[in-house]
């Protein structure tokens, strides 16, 4: 789904994003919770390593055996009241849409070799995992409705719209992923996807450099509003940007480098930042 760049950032700076909410951070970092999730995989070895080796095969990362994991804890005997079953849990309709019967969907191969391919459907579709786990979970139907009903094709968007049980599933899967130390891992992904849709809507390419994305600013921009804005000190953006000071100054423009959560509102902000700056500037 496509929206006018005008109409996706008005809707992106009506609702703050925000990394370390609840909706898109583990919940629960309790040692308990991570125990409970790692005793699960260490007590199913063979199984584990089947679907890790089944995803790397498909090119999938290794953290979507999570999502096997909170389906299901590897169990392939395991019938939902909902009627899914298997270890993927999957439903009789999704299952046929793509060729498994519904007695193989208890079997561990043939629903994994299926799964991996329907993960890669959904990933091409949604671009980032954390809408593809609630895909997975309510159907993309559902998915399609909650970003129709918030305007935005973006999860910390439309998620409030999804039925309570994907949004508890979305949940368990960034414990799951805390407790395998690979949550960065998804929400980077997620901030990838959200930050290249901003900059095909811009016209621009997106640039990553590790942990941190750039863009091009000119001596226009004041570092204290920039800071300011994006409610981090000036003393972070520096370290972030060794000499950009000197660059501006020299230049008349610089590189600026900000960590991967920080630059989509950099730039859904970059015209206000620059606003204010230049009012700064004529005082």
């Amino acid at each position: 789904m496509r929206f006018g760049n005008i109409f996706i950032l008005i809707v992106l700076m009506a609702v703050p994003y925000k990394i370390n909410g609840q909706f898109l951070s583990a919940s629960d970092t309790s040692e308990n919770s991570v125990k409970r999730y790692k005793n699960i995989i260490n007590a199913n070895k063979d199984i584990v390593e089947f679907i890790e080796y089944s995803l790397i095969q498909k090119g999938l990362p290794k953290h979507l055996r999570n999502l096997a994991l909170i389906e299901s804890g590897f169990d392939r005997r395991q019938v939902s009241g909902a009627g899914a079953a298997g270890v993927w849990q999957f439903m009789t309709a999704h299952a046929n849409q793509y060729g498994l019967s519904e007695q193989n969907r208890s079997d561990l191969y043939k629903s994994t070799k299926t799964a991996t391919v329907s993960l890669t459907n959904l990933y091409k579709k949604y671009n980032n995992w954390v809408t593809v786990v609630a895909a997975y979970n309510c159907g993309e139907g559902n998915v399609a409705k909650a970003m129709q009903a918030a305007g935005s094709s973006q999860y910390h968007m439309f998620y409030r719209y999804l039925p309570l049980e994907t949004i508890n599933h979305v949940r368990k899967y960034l414990n799951a992923c805390y407790a395998t130390g690979e949550l960065q891992s998804v929400l980077s992904d997620y901030n990838n996807s959200r930050m290249n849709m901003i900059f095909e809507g811009r016209g621009e390419q997106y640039s990553g450099n590790g942990s941190l994305a750039e863009t091009e600013i000119n001596a226009g921009f004041n570092l204290d509003i920039i800071a300011e804005e994006l409610k981090v000190n000036r003393d972070e953006i520096l370290a972030w940007n060794p000499g950009i000071m000197e660059e501006l100054q020299n230049k008349g423009e610089s590189l600026l480098y900000l960590p991967l959560d920080l630059m989509p509102d950099f730039l859904l902000r970059k015209n206000k930042i620059l606003s204010r700056s230049i009012q700064q500037l004529s005082k």
